[in-house]
């Protein structure tokens, strides 16, 4: 894929997806903007990427749920830099434990990082993409959408969202030249899956789920951002696609 010349706003960058992905922007020629909280991850990603490939990253460190420093963070790189032609609404945060033990305050705030955040990145970049003509928006779901895992109500209420966004965007932005898809990652071994108590019984558990019988790879979900962010996908819009090994099919 070939995205030089092309500048990119990933979040949750340093995450297990995030990183890989970020690495595959720059080999496909892009600038990419990489948010996340975590400074010291985020300044080797940037050694990292400026050994990659064509392109080159910029990461900033952001905690977006601070929604007033997230705004200004955003507004200073439009400034700086121009227009930003895509967005990847990757950040997320997913506690686990049983239903009646979350408070408010803490479904709240998982709602804050994995959907208003998206919604400020977007309301700031897509001016831009409208006065261009041109944008690519793809929203991070997850297979958890599905009901597949017990005890993560509020990270699967999160994802749905992303995929309401997802639709009604697409239906909206779609006559602006502006293309918005989701994907739902399946089970990528990552920092993620240390949530659950019995690793090997979790992975022997997915590999009977999947008709795929791998595990997946950060570098797979990469690949379908690329196409998502890419030419390849221009007359796609609105669309939900299961990353996942065949976990879900429709």
């Amino acid at each position: 894929m070939d995205l030089r010349g092309k500048k990119i706003l990933l979040t949750g960058a340093v995450g297990g997806l995030g990183w890989d992905s970020a690495l595959e922007f720059v080999r496909a020629g892009g600038r990419v903007f990489a948010l996340d909280i975590n400074l010291d991850k985020g300044k080797l990603l940037e050694q990292q990427a400026a050994d990659s490939g064509a392109g080159s990253l910029v990461y900033v460190n952001q905690d977006l749920g601070d929604q007033d420093g997230l705004l200004r963070t955003l507004q200073s790189i439009v400034q700086r830099e121009g227009e930003i032609e895509i967005l990847v609404n990757n950040a997320a945060i997913y506690p686990s434990k049983r239903f009646e033990e979350y408070s408010m305050d803490e479904y709240r705030m998982v709602q804050q990082i994995n959907v208003e955040a998206a919604v400020i990145c977007c309301q700031v970049l897509l001016p831009g993409m409208k006065q261009c003509g041109y944008g690519r928006i793809i929203n991070v779901s997850s297979v958890t959408f599905y009901g597949v895992l017990p005890n993560l109500y509020p990270y699967v209420a999160s994802k749905a969202s992303l995929i309401g966004l997802t639709r009604a965007w697409a239906r909206e932005f779609g006559a602006f030249g502006i293309t918005v898809n989701a994907i739902c990652p399946g089970a990528i071994p990552t920092e993620a899956e240390k949530i659950h108590p019995d690793p090997e019984a979790y992975t022997r558990s997915v590999l009977e789920h999947q008709a795929l019988k791998r595990r997946g790879h950060p570098r797979d979900i990469a690949a379908a951002l690329l196409y998502f962010a890419s030419a390849a996908s221009s007359f796609v819009t609105g669309q939900v696609l299961n990353v996942d090994g065949g976990w879900m099919m429709h």
